[in-house]
């Protein structure tokens, strides 16, 4: 996949903090489990496939997210079955090359896999996933499947009409917004005069970049912006493929398989993006992940977009764990609010599905500890591990009596998240996807340039177009296609 992966840029910046791979601070296990649950069917079927001593490695995401197999799930597999996880730490723009190297090679080094659901296609055509159905009903684990929420369920785990992959991440961005400056009254009066609506949460992007210049205006001399968001290209191409679709923005003639992304509403989308860096912090267009978080945190932005992570560091939950001191100390806990982003369509950016390596030498174990790690019960603690990043998927994620006690307003926050998964938008998802968005990459940063954005994006549909040709126009369209017919693809008009 591509060099510039966020995921990749959020890994460089706390790959030196991260604490050793030992098993303290496990959540403890309940033992209680009946044999109609997934997660002791899993366990209990594995025992004697690990009879004297075997590994299964699995493939996961180098950083913070690989503390979770490190620290938590694979100390705990090999506790209750005796096989071992050989955790193999890939960093996400290499996963996927990584994964297809080791499916031609046939070596059977890799077991389970963690893929990004937009990659899923691509590995399918390759014949790198195994079919995962007939062990889903060996094993039970179709009515749990059933329970995870229905956008990552009915779009992030089949191929064709086939289960390749488990949802295991709930990536989507919503917006935060600090609830003391919105509801402060001397600035509630001045906007409502002003604009002739209340000051809250924009609903649309006209919204957005009127109160975030209202606001700089007022708190600038504070050091206080109306608002930063992610600017560097790999975040934004993101952020513009939500807000193109919000739009009414389609990226193909489905018919043809024309690009359409230079259409009036992309080109009104990237002017708006970049009008809006005018009462964003200095060097916003730089912006990653972590710049972005550290601005928020700091109380320098009166409101940001992003992936689930940012509403737990700033709550301060967490702010003690070793693994997070890379993580600013929150000036703000307590005074951070949840809504949709502008459009209230999110993007459901990047997330992990646990799949099975089909050259793997032993499949079967290797589902039964993806079955295992994605169930009901154990995905209930691994959302809420104090060192990794896996986001609330699940229904139960959502009404967990734990996790809504983390901190004061963790309700709100577990409820929006639950909101951005129903509305929420899939990345797209297309054969070679990598070489769409590196064309779409290079044109944002074309766009913080100064170049001019119809003439951007021509080029980059220009270059799309080249793509589909070298793809082939009739197999590209069965996958545009069919990824179209998907809910989360579009927003429903």
């Amino acid at each position: 996949m591509s060099a510039f992966s966020p995921r990749r840029l959020v890994a460089s910046a706390i790959r030196n903090v991260l604490v050793p791979a030992a098993a303290t601070g496990l959540l403890a296990f309940s033992g209680t489990a009946s044999a109609e649950n997934a997660a002791q069917r899993a366990v209990e079927a594995a025992k004697p496939l690990c009879a004297g001593g075997k590994t299964i490695s699995i493939v996961w995401e180098a950083g913070l997210q690989s503390l979770d197999p490190l620290n938590y799930s694979g100390p705990l597999w090999e506790k209750l079955t005796g096989c071992k996880v050989k955790v193999v730490e890939v960093p996400t723009a290499e996963m996927f090359t990584k994964i297809m190297q080791e499916y031609r090679a046939g070596t059977g080094a890799y077991d389970a896999l963690n893929v990004v659901p937009s990659w899923m296609p691509d590995l399918v055509q390759a014949g790198a996933l195994e079919q995962l159905d007939s062990y889903v009903d060996k094993y039970g684990y179709r009515d749990e499947l059933k329970n995870i929420a229905p956008t990552y369920r009915d779009n992030q785990m089949t191929v064709n009409g086939k289960i390749y992959g488990f949802p295991d991440d709930g990536d989507v961005f919503i917006m935060y917004y600090r609830k003391d400056i919105f509801a402060n009254p001397k600035l509630k009066r001045e906007f409502k005069a002003k604009y002739k609506y209340d000051l809250a949460p924009p609903k649309t992007w006209q919204q957005f970049d009127e109160i975030g210049s209202f606001l700089t205006e007022k708190l600038k001399s504070k050091g206080i912006y109306g608002a930063s968001l992610f600017r560097d290209p790999p975040y934004a191409l993101f952020m513009f493929e939500e807000r193109f679709r919000n739009e009414g923005g389609r990226f193909f003639d489905g018919n043809t398989m024309k690009a359409t992304v230079n259409s009036e509403i992309g080109v009104k989308a990237l002017e708006g993006m970049r009008h809006e860096n005018r009462f964003m912090p200095p060097g916003v267009e730089k912006f990653g992940f972590v710049e972005n978080l550290a601005v928020f945190l700091k109380g320098q932005s009166a409101m940001t977009i992003s992936w689930p992570p940012y509403g737990r560091f700033a709550a301060g939950y967490l702010a003690n764990e070793k693994a997070l001191d890379w993580v600013p100390k929150s000036q703000i806990a307590g005074k951070v609010g949840y809504a949709l982003p502008p459009g209230g369509h999110p993007e459901l950016a990047l997330g992990f599905a646990l799949s099975v390596a089909s050259s793997s030498k032993q499949k079967e174990l290797a589902y039964l500890l993806i079955q295992w790690l994605n169930s009901e019960e154990i995905s209930n603690k691994r959302v809420q591990l104090p060192y990794a990043l896996r986001d609330p998927f699940r229904n139960s994620h959502y009404t967990n009596p734990g996790y809504l006690k983390l901190w004061p307003d963790a309700k709100n926050y577990l409820a929006t998240l639950k909101e951005a998964s129903e509305t929420g938008l899939l990345d797209l998802s297309l054969i070679q996807t990598d070489k769409y968005e590196e064309a779409l990459r290079q044109g944002v940063s074309r766009l913080w340039a100064g170049d001019d954005p119809k003439a951007i994006l021509d080029d980059v549909a220009k270059q799309w177009d080249s793509i589909t040709q070298r793809v082939g126009v009739d197999r590209q369209k069965a996958i545009y296609n069919a990824w179209a017919a998907k809910s989360g693809a579009y927003p429903k008009r």
